[in-house]
């Protein structure tokens, strides 16, 4: 079976994301965002846009959406699949990393098998103040509107929080549960 590419957004959890996956028996591997998206089409079954510290350093990642693959993106990688789409992202009202109380809306798809609300770990530097048309609100959290979204007829999601550190409550399910989705997409 092909791997899933953890796209590198130059983010300091990306290689925690990797391990992640392996540490779960998911197949997976590291490639820069400037990987041509023929070659990201022919050599993976999903992607996982990692973190960064700026969308202007996320390189062919925005095209990687266009190529009917399951995308996962992972706080920076939310912010590219939203402004890909029509969304808006803006400064956060509380910026730096910490810990933030989820309450979840949708426990289908990419967060299922969560309970109502979940403690994770994350950044607010900049976030999705407006969802794009085409998408469903996920999840919501007390300092951002939208802490994950999904797209109503694809498989391309996108979570605020890092499910990969070891501070946010039973962060493997959402691996678990893109790898079921690209399980079924391939």
């Amino acid at each position: 079976m092909r791997p899933i590419f953890v796209v590198n957004n130059f983010g300091q959890f990306n290689h925690l994301i990797l391990r992640m996956l392996r540490d779960l028996g998911i197949e997976a591997r590291m490639v820069p965002n400037t990987t041509p998206p023929e070659e990201v089409a022919g050599g993976c079954r999903g992607v996982i846009l990692g973190g960064g510290p700026a969308i202007e350093r996320t390189g062919c990642c925005a095209e990687y959406l266009d190529l009917d693959l399951p995308v996962l993106g992972i706080c920076l990688g939310l912010h590219v699949i939203a402004r890909r789409f029509g969304g808006v992202v803006s400064p956060g009202r509380m910026g730096g990393y910490g810990a933030v109380d989820v309450d979840i809306h949708d426990h289908d798809r990419i967060l299922a098998g969560y309970p109502g609300q979940i403690r994770v770990w994350a950044s607010h530097q900049d976030e999705v103040s407006v969802v794009p048309s085409g998408f469903d609100l996920l999840a919501v959290s007390g300092i951002c509107p939208a802490e994950a979204i999904a797209h109503r007829d694809r498989p391309i999601f996108g979570i605020q929080w890092h499910p990969e550190v070891s501070h946010t409550v039973d962060g493997q399910r959402v691996y678990l549960n893109f790898d079921r989705i690209c399980r079924k997409e391939a």
